[in-house]
């Protein structure tokens, strides 16, 4: 079975595309090594996969699917061997004002939204 259809099956990626993606980039690899898309997966290979927000998610292959699973069979297919995520970062100190409005206090005001905009805090204006 091919690994970026693998990768997609046991719900590693949410598209299979995204799977090729990160295939071809260098973010999979098995013992260590980049791979291709279409590497073929075997039992017993750990693959490790690296995501864009920093985390390394190690799994070992336990069996081969043709279609895609439910999330709760997938612990058949995979062993987790990923090491604990870690703890989403704190907001700095410098930002808590901007974090803590005073019950009551209303709708942020113009102003309010423009800074929580360039700070990222709030989607663009369409």
């Amino acid at each position: 079975m091919r690994l970026d259809k693998w990768l997609w099956a046991v719900r590693l990626f949410k598209t299979r595309g995204l799977a090729t993606q990160a295939c071809t980039a260098g973010h999979v690899k098995i013992q260590g090594a980049r791979v291709k898309p279409a590497h073929t997966v075997r039992p017993g290979e750990v693959i490790e996969v690296q995501f864009p927000d920093g985390w390394l998610r190690r799994v070992r292959v336990l069996g081969l699917l043709d279609r895609r699973v439910g999330a709760r069979l997938v612990p058949q297919y995979l062993e987790d061997l990923s090491p604990p995520r870690p703890p989403a970062a704190a907001p700095s100190p410098a930002l808590e004002p901007l974090f803590h409005r005073p019950k009551g206090s209303g709708r942020p005001t113009k102003r309010d939204r423009r800074q929580l905009r360039r700070l990222g805090l709030l989607p663009p204006e369409d």
